[in-house]
């Protein structure tokens, strides 16, 4: 049977209106905000002639805690907002934990291990809200969200795209090879040398096997991954498929230089034309846009069909952030997704985990040097 929204609203709201302490698994476009707000409005009718509930809404970041107010005046429900107090994940510790009757955790998978100075005290009900939970219930993440915001109930993309909630998408990952040519600059102190992609990788990978603790291994982790993100093989071939795409696209790169090296027109918090240039974008004045993660939330794009994603980080929660913002198309339309894995490295693992959870069906394996 196709689901509408309100069926997941009603079935997710059945699972969490007994409980005290649930998490819900929602993929972009399952409305879990609006589910929420309705969860917060059934606490204060449930208990109108005792008392009037507080709520304390906690996101990672003022773009989400936006989207709440936003949904509230959408739906007609904004009389519940005098009753909600937001904040981030970053000051939870400063609020009182006996001042809440009901704390929504937006994007709980952002749970650390420091917010248990606030979440210990706290006697009432919590409810997680979720696109992408942790998929380690061993993890930190893992570990917080199965102790203070249980999943009870699920609904991912691909049930999404049969229900013609979201569109539906075709994946393309593009299997690069690390050049071995030196055209890389390093300096360190006065030394100043040329090397490869290839040498580079193969560098940081060695001290990565080669570490003697788990912080020296997560050093040499982070630079490889620093160093990869930059590598020029993958900015060309981006460059070109970007230039050469007949569609309105978006590219998603990894930094601020980077997406404004790759397209003319990019969106980040330093371009002082970014508000400009997203609205062109939006209205189809322009049809090529590089950003970086910024943008995976709390923006729609109308008629977008193509996106290339640079880099998967190995993430399934970054990625599908990246992959949603391809998927809110009309229903009969399909979007093209590009990402770009340099082969018979870490990428490959990287990739593979970050789609893991969709449709495998939907994802092709394109070597460009095969032709």
């Amino acid at each position: 049977m196709i689901k509408t929204k309100n069926n997941i609203n009603e079935e997710a709201l059945s699972v969490i209106n007994p409980l005290n302490n649930a998490g819900l698994a929602i993929t972009t476009g399952g409305g879990k905000t609006l589910i929420g707000l309705k969860h917060f409005q059934n606490l204060i009718y449930k208990n109108k002639n005792l008392f009037t509930p507080k709520a304390l809404v906690v996101a990672p970041k003022k773009s989400i805690i936006d989207s709440w107010k936003d949904e509230a005046e959408k739906f007609n429900l904004d009389f519940i907002l005098e009753h909600i107090t937001f904040t981030t994940y970053l000051s939870l510790n400063k609020k009182n934990p006996h001042d809440y009757d009901v704390i929504y955790l937006d994007e709980c998978h952002s749970l650390l291990y420091k917010h248990e100075i606030f979440l210990k005290k706290y006697e009432n009900i919590i409810i997680g809200l979720t696109g992408t939970p942790p998929k380690s219930k061993y993890s930190e993440k893992g570990k917080l969200v199965d102790k203070y915001c249980p999943i009870v109930y699920s609904y991912i993309t691909d049930e999404a795209v049969n229900d013609k909630i979201l569109n539906d998408y075709k994946i393309y990952v593009h299997l690069l090879e690390l050049e071995d040519i030196n055209s890389i600059n390093v300096k360190v102190g006065n030394r100043q040398w040329k090397t490869s992609e290839e040498k580079q990788y193969n560098y940081w990978t060695n001290k990565y096997v080669e570490a003697d603790n788990p912080k020296q291994r997560q050093i040499a982790s982070i630079m490889r991954m620093k160093a990869m993100q930059t590598f020029p093989s993958k900015e060309e071939y981006a460059k070109g498929m970007l230039d050469e795409s007949k569609n309105k696209c978006i590219l998603f790169a990894n930094e601020q230089l980077q997406a404004d090296k790759l397209c003319k027109y990019s969106y980040h918090s330093k371009n002082p034309d970014s508000e400009l240039n997203l609205n062109n974008f939006k209205e189809g004045k322009i049809n090529k846009l590089s950003c970086v993660l910024q943008l995976s939330e709390g923006v729609n794009i109308p008629n977008l069909k193509e996106g290339i994603i640079m880099h998967a980080y190995g993430n399934n929660r970054k990625s599908a952030q990246r992959i949603g913002r391809l998927l809110r198309l009309n229903p009969d339309d399909k979007a093209i997704i590009h990402i770009l894995c340099y082969k018979s490295t870490i990428d490959e693992k990287w990739v593979k985990d970050a789609l893991s959870e969709l449709n495998q069906d939907k994802i092709s394996y394109y070597d460009p040097y095969e032709f």
